[in-house]
Protein backbone atom coordinates (compact mmCIF):
# COMPACT_ATOMS: atom_id res chain seq x y z
CA UNK A 1 0.00 0.00 0.00
CA UNK A 2 1.38 3.26 -0.89
CA UNK A 3 0.32 6.26 1.36
CA UNK A 4 -0.23 8.78 -1.65
CA UNK A 5 -3.06 6.28 -3.03
CA UNK A 6 -5.30 7.20 -0.18
CA UNK A 7 -7.44 9.98 -0.75
CA UNK A 8 -10.48 11.44 1.12
CA UNK A 9 -13.89 12.49 -0.40
CA UNK A 10 -17.45 13.27 0.75
CA UNK A 11 -20.03 16.03 1.80
CA UNK A 12 -18.46 18.53 4.11
CA UNK A 13 -15.31 16.44 4.87
CA UNK A 14 -12.99 19.61 5.26
CA UNK A 15 -15.36 20.86 8.20
CA UNK A 16 -17.15 17.12 8.98
CA UNK A 17 -19.70 18.18 11.93
CA UNK A 18 -18.00 15.00 13.90
CA UNK A 19 -14.48 16.40 13.27
CA UNK A 20 -12.60 13.47 12.47
CA UNK A 21 -11.26 15.12 9.48
CA UNK A 22 -11.62 18.68 9.91
CA UNK A 23 -8.36 20.57 9.04
CA UNK A 24 -6.59 17.28 7.30
CA UNK A 25 -6.89 18.99 3.81
CA UNK A 26 -4.31 21.55 5.43
CA UNK A 27 -1.86 19.05 5.33
CA UNK A 28 -3.15 16.93 2.79
CA UNK A 29 -3.75 19.22 0.08
CA UNK A 30 -5.75 17.97 -2.99
CA UNK A 31 -5.96 14.64 -1.38
CA UNK A 32 -8.76 15.62 0.72
CA UNK A 33 -12.02 16.57 -1.73
CA UNK A 34 -14.94 18.25 -0.64
CA UNK A 35 -17.63 16.90 -3.13
CA UNK A 36 -21.49 17.91 -3.65
CA UNK A 37 -24.15 16.49 -1.86
CA UNK A 38 -24.91 13.72 -4.47
CA UNK A 39 -23.95 10.49 -2.61
CA UNK A 40 -24.69 8.22 -6.12
CA UNK A 41 -22.17 10.60 -7.61
CA UNK A 42 -19.35 10.36 -4.93
CA UNK A 43 -19.77 7.25 -3.87
CA UNK A 44 -19.91 6.47 -7.60
CA UNK A 45 -16.56 8.25 -8.49
CA UNK A 46 -14.96 6.65 -5.44
CA UNK A 47 -15.49 2.95 -6.72
CA UNK A 48 -14.01 4.04 -10.13
CA UNK A 49 -10.95 5.81 -8.50
CA UNK A 50 -10.58 2.26 -6.22
CA UNK A 51 -10.55 -0.07 -9.67
CA UNK A 52 -8.22 2.18 -11.31
CA UNK A 53 -5.76 2.33 -8.26
CA UNK A 54 -6.82 4.96 -5.38
CA UNK A 55 -7.67 4.31 -1.91
CA UNK A 56 -10.28 5.93 -1.37
CA UNK A 57 -12.15 6.83 1.91
CA UNK A 58 -15.74 8.19 1.46
CA UNK A 59 -17.52 10.02 4.28
CA UNK A 60 -21.14 9.46 3.35
CA UNK A 61 -22.02 10.78 6.83
CA UNK A 62 -24.91 8.94 7.79
CA UNK A 63 -26.20 5.53 7.43
CA UNK A 64 -29.49 7.00 5.86
CA UNK A 65 -27.40 8.53 3.38
CA UNK A 66 -26.51 5.26 1.94
CA UNK A 67 -29.59 4.44 0.68
CA UNK A 68 -28.81 7.48 -2.39
CA UNK A 69 -26.08 5.64 -3.18
CA UNK A 70 -27.14 2.00 -3.05
CA UNK A 71 -25.96 0.69 -6.87
CA UNK A 72 -22.90 1.86 -6.39
CA UNK A 73 -22.33 0.21 -2.52
CA UNK A 74 -24.40 -2.64 -3.16
CA UNK A 75 -24.33 -3.47 -6.75
CA UNK A 76 -20.86 -2.21 -8.07
CA UNK A 77 -18.45 -2.28 -5.54
CA UNK A 78 -19.52 -5.46 -3.62
CA UNK A 79 -19.66 -7.07 -6.72
CA UNK A 80 -17.01 -6.06 -8.93
CA UNK A 81 -14.33 -8.80 -8.04
CA UNK A 82 -16.91 -11.52 -8.46
CA UNK A 83 -18.12 -10.51 -11.69
CA UNK A 84 -14.39 -10.15 -13.03
CA UNK A 85 -13.14 -13.59 -11.69
CA UNK A 86 -12.44 -12.74 -8.46
CA UNK A 87 -8.83 -11.70 -9.04
CA UNK A 88 -8.76 -9.50 -12.00
CA UNK A 89 -10.32 -6.71 -10.37
CA UNK A 90 -9.69 -4.86 -6.58
CA UNK A 91 -12.06 -2.69 -5.12
CA UNK A 92 -10.20 -1.12 -2.18
CA UNK A 93 -12.90 1.39 -0.96
CA UNK A 94 -13.69 2.22 2.81
CA UNK A 95 -17.40 4.07 3.16
CA UNK A 96 -17.36 5.90 6.49
CA UNK A 97 -20.59 6.13 8.34
CA UNK A 98 -22.01 8.05 11.37
CA UNK A 99 -24.45 5.48 12.76
CA UNK A 100 -26.84 5.16 15.48
CA UNK A 101 -29.00 7.47 17.42
CA UNK A 102 -27.91 10.54 18.98
CA UNK A 103 -31.00 11.35 21.59
CA UNK A 104 -30.02 15.18 19.86
CA UNK A 105 -33.03 15.20 17.73
CA UNK A 106 -31.62 13.61 14.45
CA UNK A 107 -34.79 12.50 13.77
CA UNK A 108 -35.91 9.63 11.37
CA UNK A 109 -33.37 10.23 8.25
CA UNK A 110 -30.20 11.20 10.37
CA UNK A 111 -30.57 8.34 12.98
CA UNK A 112 -30.94 4.76 11.65
CA UNK A 113 -28.81 2.03 12.52
CA UNK A 114 -28.65 0.35 9.08
CA UNK A 115 -25.82 -2.56 10.33
CA UNK A 116 -28.30 -5.34 8.96
CA UNK A 117 -28.92 -3.97 5.45
CA UNK A 118 -24.99 -3.91 5.02
CA UNK A 119 -24.52 -7.72 6.14
CA UNK A 120 -26.84 -8.25 3.51
CA UNK A 121 -24.74 -7.88 0.12
CA UNK A 122 -21.97 -10.42 -0.19
CA UNK A 123 -18.47 -8.62 -0.97
CA UNK A 124 -19.11 -6.01 1.51
CA UNK A 125 -16.92 -6.55 4.65
CA UNK A 126 -18.63 -4.69 7.48
CA UNK A 127 -16.58 -3.21 10.31
CA UNK A 128 -17.94 -1.84 13.95
CA UNK A 129 -15.30 -0.28 16.12
CA UNK A 130 -16.83 0.47 20.27
CA UNK A 131 -13.48 2.31 20.86
CA UNK A 132 -10.54 4.63 19.95
CA UNK A 133 -8.14 1.78 20.07
CA UNK A 134 -10.33 -0.28 17.72
CA UNK A 135 -11.55 2.42 15.50
CA UNK A 136 -7.93 3.12 15.19
CA UNK A 137 -6.58 -0.48 14.36
CA UNK A 138 -9.96 -1.30 12.30
CA UNK A 139 -9.39 1.93 9.90
CA UNK A 140 -5.64 0.88 8.99
CA UNK A 141 -6.75 -2.66 8.58
CA UNK A 142 -9.66 -1.17 6.48
CA UNK A 143 -7.87 0.88 4.22
CA UNK A 144 -5.05 -1.71 3.33
CA UNK A 145 -8.23 -4.07 2.08
CA UNK A 146 -8.46 -4.67 -1.53
CA UNK A 147 -12.08 -5.17 -0.79
CA UNK A 148 -15.34 -2.32 -0.47
CA UNK A 149 -15.65 -2.41 3.42
CA UNK A 150 -18.70 -0.49 5.55
CA UNK A 151 -17.23 1.45 8.42
CA UNK A 152 -19.19 2.36 11.31
CA UNK A 153 -18.64 4.75 13.58
CA UNK A 154 -21.64 4.82 16.37
CA UNK A 155 -21.93 9.00 17.02
CA UNK A 156 -22.26 8.28 20.59
CA UNK A 157 -18.56 7.24 20.32
CA UNK A 158 -17.36 9.99 19.51
CA UNK A 159 -16.84 12.15 22.75
CA UNK A 160 -15.58 8.43 24.53
CA UNK A 161 -11.89 8.45 25.54
CA UNK A 162 -9.16 5.70 25.45
CA UNK A 163 -5.63 4.82 24.57
CA UNK A 164 -4.45 4.95 21.48
CA UNK A 165 -0.78 4.43 20.26
CA UNK A 166 0.88 6.67 17.94
CA UNK A 167 2.47 3.65 16.26
CA UNK A 168 0.75 2.32 12.89
CA UNK A 169 -0.86 -1.07 14.14
CA UNK A 170 -3.99 -2.94 12.62
CA UNK A 171 -6.81 -4.98 14.50
CA UNK A 172 -7.61 -8.00 11.56
CA UNK A 173 -11.52 -8.25 10.91
CA UNK A 174 -13.29 -11.32 11.98
CA UNK A 175 -11.67 -11.35 15.69
CA UNK A 176 -13.51 -10.74 18.26
CA UNK A 177 -12.53 -9.54 21.53
CA UNK A 178 -14.19 -10.64 25.07
CA UNK A 179 -14.26 -7.03 26.90
CA UNK A 180 -14.99 -8.60 30.05
CA UNK A 181 -14.92 -12.08 31.16
CA UNK A 182 -17.66 -13.54 33.42
CA UNK A 183 -19.31 -17.39 33.93
CA UNK A 184 -23.58 -16.43 33.96
CA UNK A 185 -24.35 -14.72 30.63
CA UNK A 186 -22.52 -13.78 27.33
CA UNK A 187 -23.55 -10.19 26.01
CA UNK A 188 -22.72 -9.81 22.59
CA UNK A 189 -22.87 -6.24 21.81
CA UNK A 190 -22.34 -3.82 18.78
CA UNK A 191 -20.75 -0.53 18.90
CA UNK A 192 -22.18 1.64 21.30
CA UNK A 193 -23.73 -0.97 23.20
CA UNK A 194 -20.64 -2.62 23.93
CA UNK A 195 -20.23 0.25 26.66
CA UNK A 196 -24.23 0.26 27.71
CA UNK A 197 -23.55 -3.60 28.48
CA UNK A 198 -20.24 -3.03 30.53
CA UNK A 199 -22.23 -0.55 32.40
CA UNK A 200 -25.10 -3.53 32.58
CA UNK A 201 -22.68 -6.08 33.59
CA UNK A 202 -21.10 -3.80 36.54
CA UNK A 203 -25.35 -3.24 37.83
CA UNK A 204 -25.40 -7.24 37.30
CA UNK A 205 -22.68 -7.53 39.73
CA UNK A 206 -24.36 -6.25 42.29
CA UNK A 207 -26.94 -9.08 42.51
CA UNK A 208 -24.26 -11.56 41.75
CA UNK A 209 -24.27 -12.65 38.17
CA UNK A 210 -21.28 -12.13 36.19
CA UNK A 211 -21.42 -11.40 33.00
CA UNK A 212 -19.42 -11.56 29.86
CA UNK A 213 -19.09 -8.78 27.03
CA UNK A 214 -18.26 -10.07 23.80
CA UNK A 215 -17.65 -7.44 20.67
CA UNK A 216 -17.31 -9.06 16.99
CA UNK A 217 -15.75 -5.85 15.65
CA UNK A 218 -16.91 -6.70 12.45
CA UNK A 219 -19.96 -8.34 11.26
CA UNK A 220 -18.70 -9.92 7.94
CA UNK A 221 -16.70 -11.52 8.87
CA UNK A 222 -18.18 -13.06 12.27
CA UNK A 223 -15.75 -14.42 14.96
CA UNK A 224 -18.17 -17.50 15.25
CA UNK A 225 -15.25 -19.41 17.34
CA UNK A 226 -15.14 -16.57 20.02
CA UNK A 227 -18.61 -16.23 20.33
CA UNK A 228 -19.34 -19.99 20.54
CA UNK A 229 -16.57 -20.37 23.07
CA UNK A 230 -18.40 -17.66 25.98
CA UNK A 231 -21.71 -19.14 25.05
CA UNK A 232 -20.45 -23.05 25.95
CA UNK A 233 -19.21 -21.44 29.36
CA UNK A 234 -22.43 -18.96 29.80
CA UNK A 235 -24.79 -21.12 27.85
CA UNK A 236 -26.91 -18.04 28.02
CA UNK A 237 -26.65 -15.61 25.01
CA UNK A 238 -28.30 -11.89 25.04
CA UNK A 239 -27.43 -9.86 21.92
CA UNK A 240 -27.69 -6.54 21.93
CA UNK A 241 -27.45 -4.47 18.85
CA UNK A 242 -29.29 -0.90 18.28
CA UNK A 243 -30.77 -1.46 15.13
CA UNK A 244 -34.59 -2.78 14.74
CA UNK A 245 -35.23 -6.23 16.38
CA UNK A 246 -36.80 -7.54 13.49
CA UNK A 247 -34.76 -8.77 10.33
CA UNK A 248 -32.00 -7.24 12.14
CA UNK A 249 -28.07 -7.92 12.95
CA UNK A 250 -29.13 -9.38 16.23
CA UNK A 251 -32.29 -11.95 14.70
CA UNK A 252 -28.60 -13.20 11.91
CA UNK A 253 -26.88 -13.72 15.47
CA UNK A 254 -29.75 -15.70 17.24
CA UNK A 255 -30.51 -17.76 13.74
CA UNK A 256 -26.71 -18.44 13.78
CA UNK A 257 -26.09 -19.72 17.83
CA UNK A 258 -29.49 -21.64 17.00
CA UNK A 259 -27.97 -23.76 13.93
CA UNK A 260 -24.65 -24.76 14.98
CA UNK A 261 -24.31 -23.88 19.07
CA UNK A 262 -27.83 -24.56 20.41
CA UNK A 263 -26.21 -27.78 22.24
CA UNK A 264 -24.36 -25.19 24.37
CA UNK A 265 -27.35 -22.93 25.80
CA UNK A 266 -29.73 -23.68 28.81
CA UNK A 267 -31.60 -20.68 28.05
CA UNK A 268 -33.77 -18.92 24.64
CA UNK A 269 -31.35 -16.42 23.57
CA UNK A 270 -32.69 -13.17 24.24
CA UNK A 271 -32.39 -9.95 22.28
CA UNK A 272 -32.03 -6.10 23.32
CA UNK A 273 -32.87 -3.87 20.42
CA UNK A 274 -34.72 -0.62 19.42
CA UNK A 275 -38.54 -0.59 18.21
CA UNK A 276 -39.63 -1.41 14.76
CA UNK A 277 -40.34 2.20 14.55
CA UNK A 278 -38.66 5.07 12.98
CA UNK A 279 -36.40 7.16 15.44
CA UNK A 280 -38.29 9.82 16.51
CA UNK A 281 -37.37 13.27 16.23
CA UNK A 282 -38.38 14.33 19.59
CA UNK A 283 -34.93 13.76 21.98
CA UNK A 284 -36.78 12.48 24.91
CA UNK A 285 -38.58 10.24 22.96
CA UNK A 286 -35.08 9.17 21.17
CA UNK A 287 -33.56 8.69 24.14
CA UNK A 288 -36.30 6.29 25.52
CA UNK A 289 -36.32 4.55 22.00
CA UNK A 290 -32.27 3.72 22.22
CA UNK A 291 -31.66 0.27 24.35
CA UNK A 292 -29.16 0.83 26.62
CA UNK A 293 -28.31 -1.10 30.14
CA UNK A 294 -32.08 0.08 31.26
CA UNK A 295 -33.04 -2.59 28.79
CA UNK A 296 -30.67 -4.91 29.46
CA UNK A 297 -30.93 -5.01 33.06
CA UNK A 298 -34.26 -7.17 33.07
CA UNK A 299 -32.85 -8.95 29.95
CA UNK A 300 -30.52 -10.36 32.49
CA UNK A 301 -32.76 -11.16 35.15
CA UNK A 302 -34.86 -12.93 32.33
CA UNK A 303 -32.42 -15.41 31.48
CA UNK A 304 -31.23 -16.16 35.13
CA UNK A 305 -34.41 -17.33 35.85
CA UNK A 306 -33.83 -20.72 33.77
CA UNK A 307 -30.88 -22.72 35.46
Amino acid sequence: MVLSEIILLGEDIKINVWTVTRDLYKEFGDRVINTPLSESGFCGAAVGAALTGMRPVVEVMYPDFTMYAADSIANQAAKYRYMCGGGSFKVPVVFRIAGGGSANGGGCHHGQSLEATFLHFPGLKAVFPSSPYDAKGLMNEAIAEDNPVMFVEHKKLYVEKGEVPEEYYTIPFGKAEVKKVGKDVTVFATQAMVMRSLKAAHEAEKEGIDIEVVDPRTLTPLDKETLFESIKKTGRLIVADEGHKTCGTAAEISAVVAEEAIEYLKAPVLRVCSPDTPVPFSPPLEQAYIPDETNLLPAIRRIMEYS
